[in-house]
């Protein structure tokens, strides 16, 4: 299974979820911020304006502590 990051807009406009290695990355360049730890999201601090409309799914395993 792949982790992956999610990423919202200046708007708190879900985006495509990135690699944690490219979420680091905005993250030590200051383009983003943390704007939760569970589950890890980022916020960018640059408005996107094509963000495009991919569909977004979550899956949680309730059996988790």
């Amino acid at each position: 299974m792949q982790n992956r990051v999610f990423v919202l807009d200046t708007n708190k406009q879900p985006l495509s979820p990135t690699h944690p290695a490219r979420a680091r990355k905005l993250l030590k360049q200051g383009k983003a911020a943390v704007f939760r730890t569970y589950p890890f999201t980022i916020i960018l601090r640059k408005t996107v304006k094509d963000p495009g409309d991919e569909p977004h799914r979550i899956k949680l395993d309730p059996g988790l502590r």
